[in-house]
């Protein structure tokens, strides 16, 4: 290929990674570009002192000198040097900061590196075009060309802000289908439209499916005049092109519903393969969507199905590490054969009592968890106190009381929700504040820590154990129910009586009223 002969600029490279500047002077040298490098600020200074430079490409985060630090100084040293800064975790604050010290470009890593030459190119050539300014123009030709250039960079500002925000909006979603709802309304609020809509069309399904849509109630006619075929097919067709699609109402063969003016389609692909379409829609013809409109969607679809990705990843990494600590929990039960099974039971007791106390679907979720973990933290007592047949010693007892402190310890370092946490630490303290491992009493212990420990302490003396046989119907309740107040919280053991003539809890337990007890 014929190399340009015209001798290119001198661009000084900053950052401090070794990796980043190797490859950016390597591909840049081919170019032609003479290239000086930099891991610091303060030695980028130092490297300005004796040679000229054209453009300066920084990062924000460095030790010494921080990028931002250093694009403050090339400002008061040479207005005329431009400053491209490379980041990858931008923010408003940031943005604004570097903006307001003569930063031209933004750039948000990982940065391609033709990207990051159409960046140099322009801003290359715009830094020739205002030195030409800055010799040949009068004073009033001067002030508009600052005009213009604030007028572009507060433009500039605002489009950094909607990124930024999208990109913020899209962190804080912790579930999937709150995704979609969030992708749909950030829609219409950034680019105005009437409405918004997600639909899954893929192979496997083979008709667009409404998923997510905002507002949800619009119009009955419509609604249905935006579920035609011909929708359908502008869908598809979007689907097949792989990329955003605008559509506009000014024509007669134009394949919109009658009263959409505007459409813009735009596909999401997850893992390369497409799963379905943003559908942007306007209806008024005071105005159509533009190409910030197009930019601004496709920026949101790509962030949108990157947190898809991100949280089908953490759902299935959180999956496997809670099917680990169940298999710690097993491992515990099959230590003594006697409590086989008795997380899984008192997480169903707990569960039950939690349904008919009316706790939120989050509240079970968190309680199904924390029951069937318990215990985990007997993983470690030794087997000569825990399987002991007689009555542990004072010292014995005491070792055993650490277990909630071990398990809400076990659960802590493994990163989960602190809820979980305080549950399984607490499973074990007496509503008159004479339990363990802290002392606390009434509503000092989390509510469903206190539904844990009346399920916790019926399985325990409905089923048999190594120092003692199931108990006696009648010695249950009496324990059962002699405990509101004292042990239980009387809320907690109203509604355990009522399940409990009702044969719910029996069934759980298997327990069976007036039959002998099985032998160990």
């Amino acid at each position: 290929m014929k190399q340009d002969s015209r001798k290119k600029e001198t661009i000084l490279f900053v950052d401090d990674e070794e990796s980043i500047l190797d490859i950016a002077k390597t591909y840049f040298e081919g170019q032609g570009y003479r290239v000086l490098t930099a891991r610091n600020g303060r030695e980028a200074l130092d490297v300005l002192g004796h040679t000229k430079v054209d453009c300066c490409f920084t990062d924000i985060n460095m030790p010494v000198m921080s990028g931002i630090e250093l694009a403050g100084e090339l400002h008061r040293l040479d207005n005329t040097l431009p400053v491209v800064v490379m980041t990858g975790f931008p923010s408003l604050e940031t943005t604004i900061e570097t903006l307001k010290n003569g930063v031209v470009d933004f750039l948000v890593k990982p940065v391609n590196l033709n990207q990051m030459e159409l960046s140099l190119r322009r801003v290359l050539r715009e830094r020739r075009l205002l030195i030409q300014n800055v010799l040949l123009s009068k004073e009033v030709e001067g002030k508009a060309r600052l005009e213009k250039l604030n007028t572009e960079l507060m433009a500039k500002i605002d489009e950094l802000n909607i990124l930024n925000r999208i990109m913020a909006d899209f962190t804080k979603v912790r579930e999937s289908s709150g995704i979609f709802s969030r992708l749909v309304k950030l829609a219409c609020e950034v680019t105005h439209a009437d409405r918004a809509c997600f639909h899954v069309f893929n192979d496997e399904i083979r008709h667009p499916v409404a998923i997510a849509s905002f507002p949800e109630n619009i119009p009955p006619g419509l609604q249905q005049e935006l579920e035609t075929s011909r929708m359908e097919a502008l869908i598809n067709e979007a689907m097949r092109n792989a990329a955003p699609t605008l559509h506009e109402n000014g024509g007669r063969d134009s394949r919109l519903p009658e009263h959409t003016f505007s459409c813009l389609l735009v596909p999401m692909k997850i893992r390369e393969k497409t799963f379905g379409v943003l559908d942007a829609a306007i209806f008024s013809k005071r105005r159509g969507f533009g190409s910030k409109d197009v930019n601004y969607l496709a920026f949101m679809v790509n962030k949108a199905a990157y947190a898809v990705e991100n949280l089908a990843l953490y759902e299935n990494i959180y999956d496997n590490l809670l099917a680990t600590l169940y298999a710690f929990v097993k491992a515990i039960e099959a230590r003594d054969p006697y409590t086989e099974q008795h997380s899984n039971r008192v997480t169903q007791i707990a569960l039950a009592l939690a349904d008919s106390l009316g706790c939120s679907q989050e509240e079970k979720d968190i309680l199904n968890v924390a029951g069937r973990l318990h215990d985990i933290g007997k993983i470690g007592i030794r087997d000569s106190i825990l399987l002991k047949p007689g009555r542990l010693t004072p010292e014995e007892y005491n070792i055993i009381k650490q277990h909630p402190v071990i398990g809400a310890e076990i659960v802590d370092q493994l990163g989960l929700w602190n809820r979980e946490k305080q549950i399984i630490r607490a499973h074990h303290e007496r509503y008159d504040g004479k339990g363990y491992p802290d002392g606390l009493r009434k509503n000092e212990i989390p509510m469903l820590a206190r539904i844990l420990s009346v399920a916790d302490v019926f399985d325990a003396i409905a089923s048999d154990r190594a120092y003692r046989r199931r108990m006696e119907e009648g010695k249950i309740l009496e324990i059962m129910y002699g405990g509101a107040g004292t042990q239980f919280d009387p809320r907690v053991v109203d509604v355990f009586r009522h399940l409990y003539d009702q044969g719910v809890l029996k069934r759980i337990v298997r327990y069976q009223a007036d039959q002998p007890c099985s032998a160990p």
